[in-house]
């Protein structure tokens, strides 16, 4: 067997008692490596199953388990266990790594993860991609196995400090970013290419340099691991707090409606033609509600104010006007057409409106040389848009129109 030199800062994953083991750091750091090496070793004990995940996971065989072949060969394993596309098995004791993706093309398949039996280990890989923190806890809960250390691992590369893991693991723990130890059974490991170089190519090594002259935000993100007030590629970046409406303008309201895990968002706009400015305040953004609920709330916060919202759920739109909701349909045409109203106008976010502001930190193009939009964080953002279009364009001309 090679025996293998691990960089120090991960001895933790061998040794700590902790939980959660969150594992954040730049390009080059050497993060997956560790955790590929310790995963295999993990496996030489008895009666132990990991779940490996990604959010999406569309061949295993392709991407990670490649990953987990090398380090078998190097540790000198290669007649110990058996790979295939899903699954690596040590065939001495039946301990085995299970990859997984929690969404499928048909959906997410969180129940069939946590109907696993056996898992005593869950690693989930490139962790920022799973927005949703009711999933993890789905999960999490799951992870129950008695005599055996449970162990939930997140691998990431930090993202915006309005990702639910900043909040939860650093912000409301007040643990600081780069931060290496052990806080309230969660274990912290931190590492950037600076503690990798002996592993890296010198090629890897001078192009680092010229990130760091040419663009030292990028650097510290992407290079150092560090969290960003924003996300990178975002849409708006027209936008600030202030105070919403202070010109007295006649005001209406965006909304859009919740499907499955995502809010029923309305938001009140003022549209300030004159000084180009669009005034937002947020009203609601929640989940699981009914139809009275909903229009009760909304009543209460903005009576009897015109409404625009989504023309894709007519019989919802129809409940809500006979619930005395003041509630119109827009049809939307392109989300680039409304989105480029929305980017010639100075966007004004009331300071209570936290959901607002979160979602233009995080609404970021897929690929901005097309104009495609990644279609998270856009609750709020499409009732405004529906909202904007209705008044800014003619409503009985081109492709918009009221209904």
């Amino acid at each position: 067997m090679l025996k293998l030199i691990l960089n120090k800062k991960y001895n933790p994953l061998f040794e700590s008692d902790a939980r959660y083991f969150i594992i954040t750091g730049g390009r080059g750091s050497g993060k997956s490596f560790a955790v590929t090496v310790f995963l295999t070793l993990l496996t030489m004990s008895k009666n132990i199953r990991v779940l490996f995940t990604r959010f999406t996971m569309v061949s295993a065989h392709l991407s990670i388990i490649p990953e987990f072949l090398e380090k078998i060969s190097l540790l000198g394993f290669d007649n110990i266990f058996s790979v295939n596309k899903a699954e690596v098995v040590n065939l001495g004791n039946k301990s085995d790594i299970l990859f997984r993706g929690i969404k499928t093309s048909a959906g997410n398949q969180t129940a069939s993860l946590k109907s696993l039996q056996g898992i005593s280990t869950w690693v989930l890989d490139e962790a920022e991609e799973l927005i949703d923190e009711d999933i993890f806890d789905t999960i999490d809960l799951s992870i129950r196995e008695k005599d055996v250390q449970n162990r939930i691992i997140l691998i990431l590369n930090p993202v915006t400090k309005e990702h639910w893991i900043y909040n939860r693991f650093f912000q409301d723990k007040g643990v600081e970013a780069g931060f290496n130890g052990v806080r309230d059974n969660v274990c912290y490991i931190h590492s950037t290419y600076l503690d990798n170089k002996e592993n890296l190519s010198q090629s890897f090594l001078e192009r680092i340099k010229t990130i760091k002259h040419r663009n030292f935000k990028k650097y510290q993100h992407k290079i150092m691991g560090g969290w960003l007030d924003k996300a990178e590629g975002v849409v708006f970046e027209n936008w600030t707090f202030g105070e919403f409406n202070p010109d007295g303008l006649q005001t209406s309201c965006g909304m859009d409606f919740g499907f499955s895990i995502d809010p029923d968002s309305l938001t009140e706009i003022a549209i300030d033609k004159s000084k180009r400015k669009i005034y937002l305040k947020e009203h609601i953004y929640q989940n699981g509600l009914k139809s009275n609920q909903l229009a009760e709330i909304i009543l209460s916060k903005v009576d009897n104010k015109l409404i625009i919202a989504d023309s894709a759920e007519p019989r919802l739109i129809a409940d809500l006007k006979h619930l005395g909701v003041n509630i119109k349909p827009v049809k939307k045409g392109t989300i680039e057409s409304g989105i480029t109203r929305m980017q010639d106008y100075e966007l004004i976010v009331s300071p209570e409106s936290t959901n607002i502001a979160k979602e233009l930190n995080n609404y970021v193009y897929a690929d901005k040389g097309s104009k495609l939009y990644v279609d998270n964080y856009n609750h709020a953002i499409d009732g405004v848009r529906y909202n904007v279009i209705y008044h800014l364009d003619n409503p009985n001309a081109g492709r918009y129109f009221v209904q």
